[in-house]
């Protein structure tokens, strides 16, 4: 049974089956709209992508850290400006969101009781923590779409 398990986490992590996964959601994504904010929407695609990159990176690094320390929210979880700090800010958000996700992925595959509280946690488990990345993701992957197609940008 853990075995199976692991393997739908991991699946759930990194997930291709139903729906359109992170890398799908922003392959090609054009400079020119990556900072844009379209009307009755409350972020970009670069707020949104950097939002999840730091979200992820704060769930692996709870997990995974006895010296985790709280970010203050919402300050620390989302980028004040819509547009990308520089140009090459985007591929660098990119790149680390995916090894965050490969660390996520390492953490499901080495830990020996995936039903374990975490340590230094208030209850949490690592099987909640994979759930939360995994639920997190999908919303505003969703949500990356939405912006997209009001874009324009999304074949």
């Amino acid at each position: 049974m853990a075995d199976t398990l692991r393997d739908q986490l991991l699946k759930l992590i990194d997930f291709k089956e139903a729906h359109a996964d992170f890398d799908t959601a922003v392959k090609d994504v054009p400079v020119a709209v990556r900072g844009k904010v379209p009307a009755g929407a409350a972020h970009s695609l670069w707020q949104i992508l950097e939002h999840l990159r730091i979200a992820q990176n704060d769930i692996w690094d709870f997990s995974v850290n006895a010296g985790y320390v709280d970010k203050t929210w919402p300050d620390d979880y989302w980028p004040k400006s819509p547009e990308p700090p520089s140009a090459t800010a985007w591929d660098e958000s990119l790149a680390a969101y995916r090894r965050d996700r490969e660390a996520m992925m390492t953490m499901v595959k080495s830990q020996p009781d995936i039903f374990a509280r975490i340590p230094h946690g208030t209850g949490q488990t690592y099987l909640r923590e994979v759930v939360l990345v995994s639920h997190h993701a999908s919303y505003h992957i969703a949500e990356m779409i939405t912006l997209r197609r009001l874009l324009g940008a999304w074949a």
